[in-house]
């Protein structure tokens, strides 16, 4: 059973860490770790310049997941397009919740993020908190609509910004 698991990701495949988002798998290796031999991914994050080591066997269980099927990307297009619900919870709860929702690495969920936090220039001025989970969400997004449509950032960020850009204003 755990052999048909570790075969779900191979060198050169791009695949979503929930914790950093979208890294490419460099290769596969082993080593020795407390006297047990690992076979661990070796998965690379070009733009935070960062290498990561998951074990092979732990990989799914801890969410790493194949990027996102052009569907979901269009749902998620389709969720940044819906008004945004912003709970009248307590800030810190909410932040809670955004935080939680971008490490899921779950790509509806990030773009939902991204709707509630996105604020247009008649908008009231976000916090320094709020900009600082919006633009992480962001990043996600768009680096993974990237990694679907081929690799091109700038375009990714345009798409998501005229998606954007394009839905009604919501009351502040």
């Amino acid at each position: 059973m755990t052999k048909s698991k570790k075969l779900e990701f191979r060198p050169n495949d791009y695949v979503v860490y929930p914790a950093h988002g979208v890294g490419q798998i460099l290769s596969i290796e082993e080593q020795e770790v407390a006297g047990f031999a690992l076979e661990l991914f070796v998965i690379t994050f070009e733009k935070d310049k960062m290498t990561l080591r998951v074990p092979t066997n732990k990989a799914t269980e801890i969410g790493m997941r194949s990027l996102s099927s052009p569907d979901v990307i269009a749902k998620a297009m389709t969720t940044l397009k819906g008004k945004a619900k912003v709970k009248r919870a307590m800030w810190s709860r909410r932040a809670q919740e955004y935080e939680q929702k971008i490490n899921s690495g779950d790509l509806i969920s990030i773009a939902e993020v991204v709707r509630d936090l996105h604020r247009t220039d008649d908008q009231r001025e976000q916090s320094y908190s709020e900009r600082q989970l919006y633009e992480a969400a962001l990043e996600r997004l768009t680096r993974e609509v990237a990694a679907v449509g081929g690799g091109d950032e700038v375009a990714a960020a345009k798409k998501v910004d005229d998606v954007l850009s394009s839905r009604a204003p919501a009351a502040a």
